[in-house]
């Protein structure tokens, strides 16, 4: 047996099932019309934000990811809840805009933007993040073709990463941002263009479950931001913090503190240099807004049993959920938080894994947990499904498609 992962706490059963946003899984998949289906709880993305909102300091801004989750209604509800929005590429500007989400509060990010991206970024109203002197160049002659003024930012690669984070963004050679050396040049000479300057963006890593590494990236973040608005010899207007607040997905995995974050995060910016005494700080923070409000349910199609191992067989897998299969970026594969839907009341009496429909041994969803008894028809949940799920797997891998979305 192999434990699973901690089910987020604060979910509700009904009548012996899981229920999401007051509604039980059978009624969700029935109003969807199949299995596979996310399932996204607004009530507690509004939580995890009012929460994040009363720990921070009132001064500093919240943007959302967009790629943690590009779902339309997500984006929506977002709009109600966050100052910005950060996307990563020309698609998730044109899904952002298709949301109606102001371009004014949209930034872009991203090592291989082209030409078209650029342009559509900029004659649009949206902030660029530069990666490059090469793309500074082409955005600026975007700029001059369209005849609009670009909006202009640079993203850092910091001489520093963020301790324990399952993805570090930032230290030595990365294919992402500016080496820190080189900003204050590349800088001076935006502002010497007369493009709008729109600062910095300074992201070391992410999904990071220590508060004391987060507490540090950011003090260094913020020193750092200091000495190249001294370097560039003007005022920085705005700095992104980037992120890097992670969510417990494995067998002891804890959540971080959030509250030692915030405080912390306050005296950091009480210190910090005069240069940036008006300087617009924000964090930017996808999987921590969303991650734990996504449920992805699929529903056991076969029950069968293999030298004496038993294997429940569902109509979903890693077409969907690539990172609960242990393929997307986990070194050993280690069980996400699952459970029988269906059955939540009953007692954990066998020791069973979850596999899906692909033919691939990868296809695994869980592995040896202990599970109540449960047979086709019963629903499976896999938890923490609401960031780097249906838009981080590949979708269309032997024809099966996409699952069902829902925001309840």
């Amino acid at each position: 047996m192999k434990p699973l992962g901690p089910i987020p706490p604060g979910f509700a059963m009904i009548d012996g099932q899981l229920a999401i946003g007051g509604r039980k899984a059978r009624d969700l998949v029935a109003e969807a019309g199949r299995t596979p289906l996310f399932v996204y709880s607004a009530d507690r993305i509004r939580r995890r934000v009012s929460d994040l909102l009363h720990a921070l300091p009132q001064s500093v801004a919240l943007h959302y990811a967009v790629k943690a989750n590009p779902f339309e209604p997500v984006l929506q509800l977002m709009s109600e809840l966050v100052d910005g929005f950060d996307i990563a590429s020309g698609g998730e500007l044109a899904l952002a805009l298709a949301a109606g989400l102001d371009p004014a509060r949209i930034s872009f990010a991203g090592p291989g933007k082209r030409t078209a991206e650029i342009e559509a970024a900029i004659a649009a109203g949206v902030t660029l993040n530069l990666e490059s002197e090469g793309e500074a160049v082409r955005a600026l002659e975007a700029g001059q073709r369209l005849g609009i003024t670009p909006r202009l930012a640079i993203r850092v690669n910091p001489p520093f990463d963020l301790k324990g984070s399952g993805m570090k963004m930032g230290g030595g050679a990365k294919p992402f941002g500016v080496d820190a050396d080189r900003v204050a040049v590349m800088a001076r000479a935006i502002i010497a263009s007369g493009a709008e300057w729109r600062g910095l963006h300074i992201f070391a890593g992410s999904q990071a479950l220590s508060a004391d590494a987060i507490i540090e990236a950011q003090r260094s973040s913020i020193a750092l931001a200091g000495v190249l608005a001294e370097e560039t010899g003007q005022a920085l207007p705005h700095c992104n913090l980037g992120g890097g607040l992670g969510i417990p997905y494995f067998p002891g995995d804890l959540p971080v503190d959030l509250a030692a974050i915030g405080a912390a995060l306050g005296e950091a910016l009480d210190q910090r240099a005069d240069i940036l005494s008006e300087t617009q700080f924000c964090l930017e923070l996808g999987r921590y807004l969303v991650g734990e409000a996504g449920v992805y349910l699929t529903e056991i199609v076969d029950r069968k049993s293999s030298h004496d191992e038993l294997f429940l067989v569902v109509d979903g897998g890693l077409h969907h959920q690539l990172a609960a299969s242990g393929n997307f970026g986990t070194v050993v594969r280690r069980n996400y938080p699952v459970a029988i839907a269906t059955r939540m009341d009953e007692p954990a009496d066998e020791v069973a894994s979850v596999v899906g429909c692909l033919c691939t041994p990868l296809d695994r969803l869980a592995d040896k947990g202990q599970f109540p008894r449960a047979e086709p028809g019963d629903l499976v949940a896999v938890f923490c499904a609401g960031a780097y799920g249906a838009s981080a797997s590949p979708a269309q891998f032997l024809g099966h498609g996409p699952a069902q979305e829902l925001l309840v």
